[in-house]
């Protein structure tokens, strides 16, 4: 009976219909009757009245509400996996800041003191973990050494606020304390303490509580800005209209928050997007209140690309401001965590684990179904590095992570550390005879190492849409294999899947379980007639044919394959140099900015030990038994170091910058990471 119950609870949840009203979380009195309001407006929306925003985060995982418009801090919060909250809609701010703004220190006009100088003043927090009125000071006053802080096991950071500050409002701190002596009511995180939020901190500067408020560009109103200035972190002054190159950091809009339902989301955005007669965006009817349900300076709203969680939302900027004052997870020296893809890898990865369990720099394995997750893993500090081809360099870079070292093809080359990175060709190979030309392209199939990768996809299809401008590259080729595209397509028509005899759920996947994937599948997906034309590295046939490569390759001669290039006929595949699609940068490892060198010192132990010649024979970094090219390509001589401060563009370089900027014209190129990545002006690089 009660699994009949749960199985039929279920089929309750599977079937359930669409969601038709919108239950909007709101904190007060006034912010409760401006819902109303728009409810009358716009029925689909009806009102839930929660104490504070946690509550409302609260109400919102428990299905109790649905969404509410919350700051950087609560966006964090809200995706932290005990409520699983995703932003789903963002205020944009105009042409000031767009979907960001800027967080700033502001002051009355003639004070004399800079931002050096605040030990001892009273200061004005918007409110305890929101962005602009703690975080981003707070974060910026601890890395700028201004407040002396050795981490939470020395003391909560609180404590080290209360001691720099003579005394301040932080609504939302612990009553009593001296991070409430200057509030007005009763310190909570709500609209019952007068001095919370952006107007309530501006405020309690107004009316001489405080020395400082710390608040967004836009918090001043245009016929106090002459009576006020802004510190700026050089220990100098601004006008308040200075904010763009006087702030203390650049962050993400407020935005509209809900469960991860995609349905939700579409009903939240049709609904706000319906609203007539109503204005969102203005709180004047029920003055002195501001910032009601929505910023008051905000101009319009704009969705956030689907799948982008909180972190993602946020930035890689602003979630090291987070650490910086939670103190999360400090790194172990020397022990850094490699993400493998896929089955295979993580087997390869379990073995060096193992091998360098007895070492000083040692391994642990985290493992992702898509080099995709493996970035999203560094990027949230649940793994430290991956190596990844130029694409996936360029994604890792829009998204602020590092190259740290670079696969090395050439022996010669490999040196500590150098200005010149190892490269390949990227070349397009057809079987001899064929018939097929870059001429004549158009119609073939074509078999890819993945979408998004540098060689399968990136260089031939920036080409072709160089020739056609034409995004829909299924009207170009007529079928093939290119693994991450959408599963419906023709470019999945062709893949192989995991070849197994029951289900085919690896089909068209961007991991080793498809066989069609990487250099070697692509060539593969040529070599089995699957397609007409294989994007791949010049080095893949030879890897493969003249009895190397794997068992489905030891019948194969590499006689039997050319090379095609615009302008050219066939040519044998050694004429790489003088036929070839592009020449680009080898494989890179890459991490977090912050870990970068303890990426980099880790790995050289590790290949002294297990890379080609290494004195430990137990594992070789460069090898791969159980498929090809696992964790680093095998042609891998050694790892190069990346120059410190060296960034994705200088290393992929101009010609391949501008290979990917012009693929960017085809959105269906650009991957849902990256889109999530680049979706804030104050996120673009």
């Amino acid at each position: 009976m009660t699994s009949l119950l749960l199985l039929l609870g279920c089929l309750a949840a599977v079937h359930a219909p669409p969601p038709e009203q919108v239950r909007w979380c709101v904190k007060s009195e006034e912010e409760y009757r401006k819902c109303l309001d728009l409810a009358a407006a716009a029925p689909t929306f009806t009102c839930v009245t929660k104490y504070n925003t946690l509550e409302c985060i609260v109400a919102i995982k428990a299905d109790e509400a649905d969404a509410i418009t919350v700051d950087g801090g609560d966006i964090y919060t809200a995706g932290l996996s005990n409520y699983d909250l995703q932003p789903i809609i963002a205020e944009d701010y105009g042409s000031s800041s767009e979907t960001c703004y800027y967080a700033v220190a502001v002051v009355k006009k003639g004070g004399g003191f800079g931002i050096r100088d605040l030990r001892g003043k009273k200061s004005c927090h918007t409110g305890l973990g929101k962005s602009a009125g703690w975080n981003i000071p707070v974060g910026t006053l601890v890395a700028m050494d201004i407040i002396e802080w050795a981490g939470i096991d020395d003391k909560p950071v609180e404590e080290a606020v209360s001691s720099f500050f003579q005394a301040s409002c932080v609504p939302g701190a612990a009553r009593g304390s001296k991070l409430c002596q200057l509030c007005k009511g009763d310190c909570s995180r709500s609209h019952a303490e007068p001095y919370y939020d952006y107007s309530g901190a501006f405020q309690c500067l107004a009316e001489n509580a405080g020395d400082v408020a710390f608040v967004k560009h836009l918090t001043v109103p245009d016929a106090q800005k002459p009576h006020y200035e802004l510190l700026c972190k050089d220990g100098t002054r601004a006008p308040v209209d200075g904010y763009k190159t006087c702030h203390l950091a650049k962050v993400p809009a407020h935005a509209v928050i809900s469960r991860k339902d995609q349905q939700l989301a579409s009903l939240i955005w049709k609904s706000l997007s319906d609203v007539q007669n109503f204005d969102l965006f203005s709180s004047e009817a029920y003055s002195p209140a501001k910032d009601l349900m929505f910023k008051d300076a905000t101009q319009r709203l704009v969705q956030v690309p689907p799948h982008t969680d909180s972190f993602l939302y946020l930035g890689a900027e602003y979630m090291s401001i987070i650490r910086s004052i939670t103190k999360e997870r400090a790194p172990r020296n020397s022990t850094i965590r490699w993400c493998a893809v896929g089955h295979a890898e993580t087997q390869k990865c379990a073995v060096w684990s193992i091998s360098s369990v007895s070492n000083t720099a040692s391994i642990e394995c985290r493992n992702a179904s898509t080099v995709e997750r493996c970035l999203q893993k560094i990027m949230r500090e649940e793994a430290d590095a991956v190596s990844v081809d130029g694409g996936q360099v360029y994604t890792a870079g829009k998204c602020g992570l590092v190259p740290a070292m670079v696969e090395q093809l050439e022996s010669v080359k490999s040196t500590s550390s150098a200005d010149g990175s190892s490269s390949y060709y990227a070349v397009a190979v057809v079987k001899k005879g064929s018939g097929v030309t870059w001429a004549n392209l158009r119609g073939k199939k074509s078999c890819h190492t993945g979408v998004g990768r540098t060689a399968g996809w990136n260089v031939p299809m920036g080409l072709i849409y160089n020739e056609t401008r034409d995004c829909n590259f299924t009207k170009f080729f007529s079928s093939g294999c290119a693994p991450g595209a959408a599963a419906d397509s023709p470019l999945c028509r062709a893949c192989k899947g995991s070849g197994g005899a029951v289900g085919n759920e690896a089909k068209c996947k961007p991991s080793a379980e498809e066989l069609y994937y990487g250099y070697a599948g692509a060539f593969r997906c040529l070599a089995e007639d699957a397609g007409d034309v294989a994007f791949i590295k010049h080095t893949t046939v030879q890897e493969n044919s003249d009895g190397s490569g794997p068992d489905w390759a030891q019948s194969l001669r590499s006689s039997d394959f050319e090379l095609i290039c615009p302008g050219q006929g066939p040519v044998p595949i050694t004429h790489f140099t003088s036929c070839h699609l592009a020449k680009v940068p080898a494989h890179a490892v890459v991490t977090r900015p912050e870990t970068r060198a303890r990426v980099v010192a880790t790995l050289q132990v590790q290949q002294t030990l297990f890379g080609t010649g290494g004195s430990d024979s137990s594992f070789r970094m460069f090898q791969s038994e159980n498929g090809k090219n696992l964790l680093f390509k095998d042609s891998t001589k050694c790892l190069q170091e990346v120059p410190a401060g060296k960034t994705y563009g200088t290393f992929l370089g101009e010609e391949y910058m501008t290979a990917m900027s012009s693929l960017r014209h085809c959105s269906e190129s650009v991957s849902d990471l990256e889109k999530s990545c680049t979706f804030h002006s104050c996120q673009r690089i």
